[in-house]
């Protein structure tokens, strides 16, 4: 955090910083917990203007404001460099009460219908580029700029191979027989693992880091799946307020939405997510 960052800070939150603590996290710019002499705690983010921290501020602020009651942090600053956070408590830990009280929360976000499918401006996953153009149809939406535009991005990056993206390009074009058109367009978290569901005494405190956009709600379900932050607790809890088909879901849709995170893990990390994603490529194409 630089010396003009840490001012703005100071001035957003109303109190001088005393204490400057890394916090996990932050591919995309600095995390800090930022201890103030009135006793409070706030949670920045410094980065450059280049990293557009804003959309992720207005991100937050929308699923605050639109989310049917899901908590997020409260945000006392929103620049392209910089984020001030309310700091909330966390246990490092998601029990089954937690995941019964996320699922409550994420049921009711997702229920909402919205207009359209993709959002009101490009947002971000991770670090990456997400496109989100206005689309009245779920499959072009997903085909085009979710999987096969991170395809590119994983090719061009060199974690996807030219015979992976053309796979990829062919398995794209049996998605209308595969996973068809939701009931409706729904507002999504977009990144819902594990480090960004906050839980304290087995209540959710928050949910951070979004990739928001509107899409298939079982985008959300298959990304809380895939590296373990939600099971049967949750499920349970979401098909209670919210169901759906859920076999169909495991037996098929999970891994086809998946492909979506692991073409993002593909274009950052390469190596064993690249098979990932051609084993469930190969898994649909025969």
């Amino acid at each position: 955090m630089t010396p003009d960052q840490k001012s703005r800070c100071e001035r957003a939150s109303g109190s001088p910083a005393v204490r400057l603590t890394p916090l996990a996290g932050g591919c995309l710019a600095e995390v800090l917990r930022v201890d103030l002499a009135d006793g409070r705690a706030v949670v920045v983010k410094a980065g450059r203007e280049s990293d557009r921290l804003d959309i992720e501020g207005r991100s937050l602020q929308a699923l605050g404001e639109k989310g049917g009651g899901l908590p997020v942090p409260r945000l006392d600053l929103v620049d392209p460099d910089l984020l001030v956070m309310e700091h909330l408590p966390n246990d490092g830990g998601l029990d089954a009460t937690a995941q019964r009280d996320a699922a409550r929360y994420i049921a009711t976000l997702h229920a909402a219908p919205r207009d359209f499918y993709g959002y009101d401006e490009d947002t971000r996953i991770g670090p990456l580029h997400q496109p989100n153009p206005p689309a009245d149809k779920w499959v072009p939406f997903y085909r085009d700029h979710r999987l096969l535009f991170m395809g590119r991005v994983a090719m061009e990056r060199g974690g996807l191979s030219a015979a992976g993206y053309a796979a990829l390009e062919t398995l794209a074009g049996r998605l209308e027989s595969l996973i068809g058109e939701p009931e409706h367009p729904s507002l999504l978290h977009g990144d819902l693992w594990t480090g960004n569901v906050l839980a304290s005494g087995g209540r959710i405190t928050g949910f951070i880091d979004p990739a928001t956009y509107h899409g298939d709600a079982e985008m959300d379900l298959a990304f809380s799946t895939l590296f373990g932050t939600f099971g049967e607790d949750f499920f349970d809890a979401y098909r209670e307020i919210r169901p759906f088909d859920y076999a169909g879901f495991l037996d098929t849709r999970r891994d086809l939405f998946n492909l979506y995170p692991l073409l993002v893990h593909t274009a950052l990390f390469g190596g064993g997510y690249a098979n990932s994603v051609s084993r469930i490529v190969q898994r649909f194409t025969g």
